[in-house]
């Protein structure tokens, strides 16, 4: 296990919740298609090189951004602050624990303003910031609403190699724990992450990192995405479908995750809880229990645990990825070897036993 990050002497920055993601797409018509033409994300604005896109109940400019490219990647994972003063705060911050930062007053995307990037300890680029052009919130606009229609960002999902260096660095940050995996020798395989009143602003899964794992967008209910499932079979675009739908023993929401043109992945996702309680306690899962990814036992596929984006430093260059080191998820659950249950062990079991991760 690595060092772990030092805590600044200052105050975190006050994180509100997750509110944009920055993605650098190689085919720009073909991702709208996916983001706009099958998901039904609205279009705040667009050129010929981006194009900014929101959810059905979102007020602020937007929550998506897909910028052409040549390289498909991650270029900001953004949260909004409570203040103007706590982009000051988040500057410092990360200044303090030698971070490289960059400051734009006019902001790094189009309808947001006064932005600070950081190149974070684990690798990721993450934005802070409070200003933003407020947009007509679509919340009563049934004209405009599809059966699959995407409500709010819900979560981030980030690949990183050491767990518990991410969970104590997001916990100094003002994060608090609301789920995470381990195994009885204390090895932690993920860890989810909140600052809103719900299951998590961000996750860490761990391995090869630092990459995106994935973005997730809710949606008010369980058919919602049942429909998009139906929709993209319909495209026969059914092979875009990697997992689900499907329930999640981790958070309880019901889930699908897809892949877009360039492999980037987006979760549908709906129905977790509510964590807004200081005493709200954590739930830890047993690493070899079937029903910790999927509530029904059902296997994940590998590509789940082995695929995942490229970030961005701030000059829009790939990090290097670092190879995990501990053992990983995938690797202690698969086999018939009788490590993975659906029942606790002693009972009889069925046949969801090994032979799935």
């Amino acid at each position: 296990m690595s060092d772990s990050i030092p805590t600044p002497t200052i105050a975190p920055p006050d994180i509100v919740r997750c509110a944009y993601m920055d993605i650098v797409v190689t085919d720009l018509a073909k991702s709208r298609e996916f983001y706009v033409g099958l998901l039904g994300l609205h279009v705040t604005a667009e050129d010929e090189n981006t194009i900014y896109l929101r959810s059905f109940e979102e007020f602020i400019h937007h929550n998506l951004v897909l910028r052409a490219g040549p390289i498909a990647a991650v270029a900001a994972f953004a949260y909004r602050v409570r203040t103007p003063a706590d982009v000051d705060q988040a500057e410092a911050y990360y200044q303090e624990l030698g971070c490289r930062t960059e400051r734009r007053k006019e902001g790094f995307s189009k309808g947001i303003g006064d932005s600070v990037r950081v190149e974070d300890p684990l690798g990721f680029p993450y934005e802070f910031f409070y200003e933003v052009d407020h947009v007509e919130r679509l919340t009563q606009r049934y004209d405009l609403y599809t059966a699959g229609e995407l409500v709010r960002l819900d979560h981030f999902n980030q690949v990183t190699p050491d767990v518990p260096k991410g969970r104590k660095y997001l916990e100094d940050l003002g994060f608090k724990v609301s789920e995470d995996i381990k195994d009885s020798d204390g090895v932690t395989y993920a860890a989810w992450m909140y600052r809103k009143q719900t299951v998590h602003d961000t996750a860490l899964t761990g391995g090869d990192g630092p990459r995106m794992h994935h973005a997730a967008f809710a949606t008010h209910e369980k058919h919602n995405i049942i429909q998009i499932c139906d929709k993209m079979g319909a495209l026969r675009i059914s092979d875009r479908i990697e997992r689900g739908p499907g329930r999640h023993g981790v958070s309880n929401a019901f889930y699908l995750y897809i892949l877009d043109p360039d492999g980037h992945r987006i979760e549908i996702y709906t129905q977790d809880y509510y964590t807004g309680d200081p005493d709200n306690p954590t739930v830890t899962w047993d690493v070899h229990d079937n029903q910790r990814r999927d509530w029904w036992g059902n296997p994940v596929v590998p590509s789940w645990y082995t695929d995942a984006s490229l970030v961005l430093d701030l000059d829009g260059n790939p990090q290097p990825v670092v190879e995990r080191s501990e053992s990983r998820e995938m690797d202690v659950t698969v086999g018939a070897d009788g490590f993975s249950y659906t029942r606790e062990p002693g009972e009889e079991r069925g046949f969801k036993v090994g032979e799935q991760v």
